[in-house]
């Protein structure tokens, strides 16, 4: 993996977005054009950042919506690797 236990998005989107600038997450949330709710279990690391987010994200905060799909996909990569256990596969070799 190439970072070790990288923070869930939410947390990157709380401090970086919502503190950073000041806002309530009620302004956040209206700013994304999202329900308090929808943007609270992000913030509170109940869902994830989904491609239609990564665009509103984008759009409001800046950053790029890959770079911001990108930041899931390592925290979802790495939660995975801790609970999947693969010591049983072998790669296949050509013939």
């Amino acid at each position: 993996m190439s970072m070790y236990n990288p923070p869930h998005p939410g947390e990157i989107i709380r401090e970086f977005c919502v503190e950073a600038l000041e806002l309530t997450v009620t302004d956040a949330a209206n700013a994304l054009g999202v329900s308090i709710g929808t943007f609270s279990k992000l913030l509170n690391g109940q869902s994830g950042i989904s491609p239609e987010m990564a665009l509103r994200l984008s759009k409001v905060f800046g950053r790029t919506p890959e770079a911001w799909l990108k930041l899931q996909f390592q925290y979802d990569l790495w939660k995975t690797d801790q609970r999947l256990d693969l010591r049983n596969l072998r790669r296949i070799k050509a013939a």
